[in-house]
């Protein structure tokens, strides 16, 4: 059996009020024998009520969820909530100041580590903390992310589902309330190794997000966060007020399994066919794959194996055999 964590911190998530501190994860190397790896966190509270736990920079790489995070927690104030926010803007620290989808430390991807190991890894180490630690303490978790450096993706708010009915309801109801134009309902996965799987897995309501792609900051993404995180308190009756009317009508789908995934079949240069938003058909070209090395050589072409809307697309132009180079999404018939 597990024992407990080895992660501490001088935040008492218990204390009335505002604090800003860290997470200290220890990591002995030849540059600092004594040294830990230091996460920030921010725990808001003001008496009784729901929580709400805030992560992102579960990738590095992935920009949108940690710029608002940052800012709420400069400005948000235990007078302005009732119940609690926790809120963790770079949970993979190691990864977030590389600018990397995984831990430069030990190549670890904090959304396949999960439930973690205490005696693991920074990467396990610290999935097992927000499991052990983290997810018991909350009513609603919400994972920020975007496509990070190597994936562009139509921004979404996402839930997946669970086995639990009761979960899914008051997840949809989040997922709505939210206010994005596109939201998406994973149908193809349960694994228990995700974030949101994990948290769900603790009977959290919980929502994902993809937020833009590309190793970039989208202005309009970080309008759309910034405006669902607050409908999302509200929501829960964190914050006060109703949450707030959106002009468009989100657009509800889902993304399957792997017949939704479209992969490369050879190692080269990927030239794609469609872009963002579009709608294809089943068997119609996805793109083809260029061999600069031996240009006389004829491209190899790759195909979508189902009919949707392009949610995702790559974003680099090089690709090895097996890079997802575009992924499908349905409207949600549920």
């Amino acid at each position: 059996m597990a024992g407990p964590t080895r992660i501490w911190t001088d935040i008492d998530y218990e204390r009335e009020g505002k604090q800003v501190g860290y997470l200290h994860l220890h990591h002995s190397v030849t540059r600092s024998a004594y040294g830990d790896i230091m996460i920030p966190i921010a725990v808001i509270r003001n008496g009784e009520g729901p929580t709400a736990f805030l992560m992102s920079g579960n990738h590095g790489d992935e920009y949108e969820g940690q710029i608002v995070l940052c800012k709420m927690i400069r400005s948000l104030e235990a007078k302005d909530i009732k119940g609690r926010v926790i809120i963790l803007p770079a949970a993979n620290m190691p990864a977030a100041l590389d600018g990397a989808r995984v831990s430069p430390i030990d190549q670890g991807n904090l959304n396949r580590a999960f439930p973690g190991d205490p005696d693991g890894g920074p990467t396990r180490q610290m999935a097992y903390y927000i499991d052990s630690v983290l997810f018991p303490l909350a009513d609603v978790f919400h994972d920020l992310h975007s496509g990070g450096s190597s994936l562009d993706y139509v921004p979404f708010v996402s839930i997946h589902e669970s086995y639990d009915a009761s979960i899914n309801e008051r997840g949809m109801a989040a997922l709505k309330i939210f206010g994005a134009e596109h939201a998406i309902v994973w149908t193809g996965t349960k694994d228990l190794r995700y974030s949101t799987n994990a948290s769900m897995h603790r009977g959290v309501v919980t929502l994902g997000s993809e937020f833009g792609g590309g190793g970039s900051v989208s202005v309009s993404a970080l309008k759309m966060v910034e405006r669902g995180m607050n409908n999302l308190l509200r929501h829960m009756g964190i914050l006060p007020g109703k949450p707030e009317p959106t002009s468009t009508r989100t657009r509800l789908m889902s993304v399957g399994g792997k017949e939704d995934f479209v992969y490369a079949p050879e190692p080269g240069l990927f030239e794609p066919f469609t872009e963002l938003g579009d709608n294809v058909t089943a068997g119609q070209p996805c793109g083809q794959v260029h061999f600069v090395d031996n240009p006389a050589r004829a491209p190899v072409p790759c195909h979508f194996k189902n009919a949707g809307m392009v949610i995702c697309k790559r974003h680099f132009g090089r690709v090895e055999r097996g890079d997802c180079v575009a992924h499908l999404a349905h409207d949600f018939r549920g």
